[in-house]
């Protein structure tokens, strides 16, 4: 993931912009860390130099 991606990233949950923590980066690319949401806490992972900000799983009544 580039950096200047931080520029338009927001949380899919809360629409705040999100912080980023380095694990492993090359070349100026985050191949691993984490995005976090300053609003509501929410955690999304950059794997691969992909981030994935997909929400958790939503509650709600179960399908039978």
């Amino acid at each position: 993931m580039r950096r200047d991606l931080m520029d338009i990233l927001v949380c899919p949950v809360c629409k705040e912009p999100l912080d980023l923590a380095v694990e492993r980066e090359e070349d100026g690319e985050v191949l691993t860390g984490t995005l976090t949401s300053p609003g509501c806490g929410a955690t999304y992972p950059i794997e691969d130099g992909i981030p994935d900000l997909l929400p958790g799983p939503v509650s709600g009544p179960a399908s039978s």
